[in-house]
């Protein structure tokens, strides 16, 4: 899980980029899926919500230089705290 932070200006151009990001993590070995959404109570707050097979599959499919091109514009806005949970 990224959560991310974007004022009302950016609001758009980071939810339009997250279409190609889930593409490019579409490609990648292990891949399950993502959701991405707006919060409730704070309209500069979303998050980004990836599954994988495991954290092998994560990390191998964060590095592939597709996906590193097609995040860039997402990242840039993710908040600095944890974000890979296992689900025990």
């Amino acid at each position: 899980m990224t959560r991310l932070r974007a004022t009302e200006e950016d609001a758009d151009a980071l939810a339009a980029a997250v279409g190609p990001l889930l593409e490019a993590l579409g490609a990648a070995p292990g891949f399950r899926g993502g959701e991405f959404g707006r919060s409730a109570d704070d309209p500069t707050l979303w998050a980004l919500v990836t599954r994988w097979d495991g954290v092998g599959a994560y990390r191998r499919g964060l590095s592939a230089a597709a996906v590193k091109i097609a995040g860039a514009p997402v990242w840039v806005h993710a908040l600095d705290e944890p974000g890979v949970y296992v689900d025990e």
